[in-house]
């Protein structure tokens, strides 16, 4: 396979107008253009488009502008030649906790000696995070969203959940904002060492959700036995859906419980972990999609699997095919945090999801990369509202592309272990 050649070419713009699939606004007349050809496998995960052999994208700017076999492609002010390489979109992953500082390999050690898991572990990267400054804090986590990036994520979403107080949750929404595309409010993740629980509830719902509302997106909360109680997390996810925010749980990933049922009520983007689900809550997750068919109509909520976690705390694996067979949209995501999933390989947990979960390799390939979008509300948006979709190629979604060493994504399962990302576009700009 030939290395990837990045050649310009001297076309005149007038010989890619009408041209591209669905024209080409004259807002874009500006932009420089990127033909991406000889693309082996396309695998767009849009509805319209599918997946293209011999194919060619062309990015305008930010967005994606063209689609089509490679003999017909326009011209473009740079070319790329792929070489048969396979192209994904970049991965989107939807749950991170890339906010922290400290170490927990004597707590991994322990667990993979034979230790169980137990939330508690949280107050250890609590203390370590409340003590690092903020130019230590933004690096370590710049650092972590850099090696996200090299491995083709190209859309991410963290959360806070190591300050645990008023001062450094406000702390760490703030530099989630300024790190990742999405931030989370989780200062519902655990009850710190000493305080009441009721108490610091209300904490979490009043004083500590001003501080951070003005930085984040969403609000999770830790529905688990050790964490917090189906009541408080009522609780939590009341105050801060009337302060406007989306809602994500992390529930039902060290036994049984009400997270996946309270997900559903509150009409939650998603419910993360889900390793223990009743038929009942399956059936819940399922009904929340009857009115979603063909990717529109009324969304429900994301079955969010994390394969990454569930080996680190050996945990069941979260029940994946059992959830797509049952109609529940499903997304994976790495979990990057210290404690219990400390990578950020998308590609390792989609190899997981098609070795050890049973998906296919297009079903996994697409939790991670539209399945999270929906996750975040980010599966939709072309240039006619302003907002630019992410997790699929489609013309006037933002152009995050994922090329890898193969001739198709088949290899990240056929293959494991081997790095296989070859080059990274995150809204139009080569970044790997």
């Amino acid at each position: 396979m030939e290395p990837i050649v990045e050649t310009p070419v001297c076309h005149p713009r007038r010989n890619r107008r009408g041209q591209a699939q669905g024209g080409r606004p004259a807002s874009y007349a500006g932009d420089m253009s990127e033909l991406i050809t000889n693309i082996g496998e396309l695998m767009t995960q849009d509805q319209d488009q599918g997946t293209r052999r011999n194919a060619a994208v062309v990015l305008e700017g930010e967005r994606v502008a063209w689609i089509g076999d490679a003999v017909h492609a326009p011209a473009a002010d740079t070319a790329t030649d792929a070489h048969g390489r396979a192209v994904l979109p970049g991965w989107v992953d939807s749950h991170s906790h890339l906010i922290f500082a400290g170490d927990r390999t004597a707590e991994f050690e322990a667990r993979m000696a034979g230790e169980g898991y137990t939330a508690g572990g949280i107050a250890v990267s609590v203390a370590a995070t409340r003590a690092a400054g903020d130019y230590d804090l933004t690096r370590l986590a710049l650092g972590r969203v850099a090696e996200a990036v090299a491995q083709g994520t190209t859309y991410l979403e963290t959360k806070t959940g190591y300050g645990l107080d008023v001062e450094h949750e406000a702390r760490s929404a703030r530099i989630a904002s300024t790190i990742a595309d999405e931030a989370t409010f989780l200062g519902a993740h655990l009850v710190p060492a000493g305080a009441d629980a009721d108490e610091y509830t209300e904490l979490v719902c009043g004083e500590m959700l001003r501080a951070v509302r003005p930085f984040v997106k969403w609000a999770d909360v830790f529905c688990e036995t050790g964490a917090f109680t189906p009541e408080q997390s009522r609780r939590v996810l009341t105050a801060c859906r009337d302060a406007g925010l989306g809602l994500r749980v992390h529930g039902n990933q060290l036994g049984p419980g009400a997270g996946a049922a309270l997900a559903v009520e509150f009409g939650a983007a998603s419910v993360d972990h889900v390793n223990y689900l009743t038929d009942d809550d399956v059936d819940r997750l399922a009904q929340s999609w009857s009115g979603w068919a063909g990717g529109t109509g009324d969304r429900g909520t994301v079955a969010t699997v994390l394969p990454a976690c569930d080996l680190s705390t050996r945990q069941p694996l979260a029940p994946a095919r059992r959830l797509l067979d049952a109609g529940v949209q499903v997304a994976i995501a790495s979990n990057c945090n210290p404690g219990t999933s400390y990578t950020s390989s998308v590609a390792f947990c989609v190899t997981t999801a098609v070795l050890q979960m049973g998906l296919s390799v297009h079903e996994a390939v697409r939790a991670a990369t539209w399945g999270g979008a929906l996750a975040l509300h980010r599966e939709t948006g072309a240039d006619e509202d302003g907002r630019r979709a992410v997790g699929s190629i489609a013309v006037g979604h933002r152009a995050d592309l994922h090329m890898l060493k193969a001739p198709s994504a088949t290899h990240l399962a056929y293959r494991p272990g081997i790095p296989l990302t070859h080059a990274v576009w995150k809204a139009g700009v080569r970044e790997a």
